[in-house]
C-alpha cells in the first residue's frame, strides 16, 4: 500500500478522498441524486439518511440526461451541512467557458474533488430534441482541470489571476462497454490527462472485472490512478432485467436475474442487498481496487445496509 500511495499524484491536495488515500484508507464514495424539482426537504432527507456512511458524496449531473437541481448547487448545500461533496460535470451540457466558470464557483466554496465525464446522451432522456453541446470530450475535460491546478491557467493559456484552484480530479472507467479489449486503453488515456482517481460502472460481473483488473495491474494503471470499482443494490426482477437489457455498457448475468426471480417485494429487496455485499465482498479484494462506489439507483435507504454488510461502518477521519 505505501508505494501505491507514493505513486498516487495527489499533488498535496486539500480533498478529503486525496487524505483518504494519502493515509492508506480504503474508501467510499456515495452517490447522491439532486432531486428533479426545487425541492430542498427531498436533499436535506438524502444527507441525514447517508450521513456518516460515505467519505465523500458524488452528486450527479443530470443524470439519465433528464433535468435535475444542478450538481454545483447540491454540491454547496451538501458542504453546508458537513459532508464532503464530489461535484460532477458532463461534457454534454456546457461547453468549456460554462465549465470553467461552474469550476471556480466550486472552487470559492471549498468543493476540491471533481468528476468529469462525458453525460449520458440526451436521447436517452427527457429532453430528447436539445443539443449535445461536446464542445470537449472527457479526456480533455480531465486534462483542462489539471492544467486549472496545476498550472494555475484556463483552456485558453491565460493566468488565473491570483488564487490558484485545489482541484482532485477523477474519471470513470466503464469495464464492460465493447471492445472489452480496449478498455485498459481507454483508462490509460484518462490516467495520461491526469485523472487522479477513478470511478467504474457498477460491477455485477465480477469475473470479467476481475479479468480487466488483472490488465489494469499488468500495465502498471493502478499505481498512477485509484481505481474505485461501482457497486449497488438491485431492488427488484424488474429492475435487474431493465439494466440488463436497457442500459448500454451493463452487464448483468444471468445469475443475478434467476435469484430474483419469483421473490416478494420484501424478499427481493433482501436478496439485491446481499447480492451487493458479496459483490463489494469480492471485489474489495482484487488486486488494484482502491475503494468503492456506491449507487444505489433510486434507493438511498439501502446504503446505510450496504456498508453495515461490508464491514465498513464507521468511516475513517483521516489525519495529515
Amino acid at each position: 500500500m505505501a508505494d501505491l500511495v507514493q505513486g498516487l499524484d495527489t499533488h498535496g491536495s486539500s480533498s478529503h478522498l486525496a487524505r483518504l488515500l494519502e493515509a492508506g484508507h480504503f474508501p467510499l464514495a456515495v452517490e447522491v441524486s439532486p432531486p428533479i424539482g426545487p425541492n430542498m426537504p427531498a436533499l436535506q432527507r438524502q444527507i441525514e439518511l447517508l450521513r456518516g456512511y460515505g467519505d465523500i458524496y458524488n452528486v450527479t449531473d443530470n443524470q439519465s440526461a433528464r433535468v435535475h437541481v444542478s450538481s454545483l448547487a447540491s454540491c454547496i448545500a451538501l458542504k453546508q451541512e458537513g459532508l464532503e461533496p464530489v461535484v460532477q460535470f458532463t461534457c454534454r451540457d456546457r461547453n468549456r467557458l460554462g465549465i470553467q466558470s461552474d469550476l471556480l464557483g466550486a472552487s470559492i466554496f471549498g468543493i476540491t474533488t471533481v468528476l468529469a465525464l462525458s453525460g449520458d446522451h440526451p436521447v436517452c432522456g427527457d429532453h430528447p430534441h436539445v443539443k449535445n453541446v461536446s464542445d470537449i470530450d472527457s479526456i480533455n475535460l480531465v486534462r483542462m482541470i489539471r492544467r486549472m491546478t496545476d498550472e494555475q491557467i484556463f483552456d485558453n493559456g491565460e493566468i488565473i489571476p491570483k488564487i490558484k484552484p485545489d482541484f482532485f480530479v477523477g474519471a470513470v472507467a466503464n469495464p464492460f462497454s465493447p471492445p472489452f479489449d480496449f478498455r485498459p486503453h481507454r483508462l490509460a488515456k484518462k490516467i495520461e490527462a491526469g485523472a487522479q482517481f477513478i470511478q467504474t460502472q457498477l460491477v455485477f460481473n465480477v469475473d470479467r472485472f476481475r479479468e480487466y483488473m488483472k490488465r489494469v495491474v499488468d500495465t502498471g494503471l493502478h499505481e498512477r490512478t485509484a481505481m474505485m470499482a461501482g457497486i449497488g443494490p438491485v431492488r427488484s426482477l424488474k429492475a435487474a432485467q431493465y439494466m440488463a437489457t436497457k442500459v448500454p455498457g451493463m452487464e448483468v448475468p444471468d445469475s443475478v436475474i434467476q435469484s430474483l426471480e419469483g421473490l416478494s417485494e420484501g424478499d427481493a429487496e433482501k436478496a439485491g442487498l446481499e447480492i451487493c455485499c458479496e459483490i463489494g465482498e469480492q471485489v474489495r479484494e482484487i488486486e488494484g481496487v482502491r475503494g468503492l462506489h456506491i449507487m444505489a439507483i433510486g434507493w438511498p435507504a439501502a446504503v446505510p445496509e450496504v456498508v453495515k454488510g461490508l464491514g465498513l461502518y464507521p468511516r475513517p477521519i483521516p489525519t495529515r
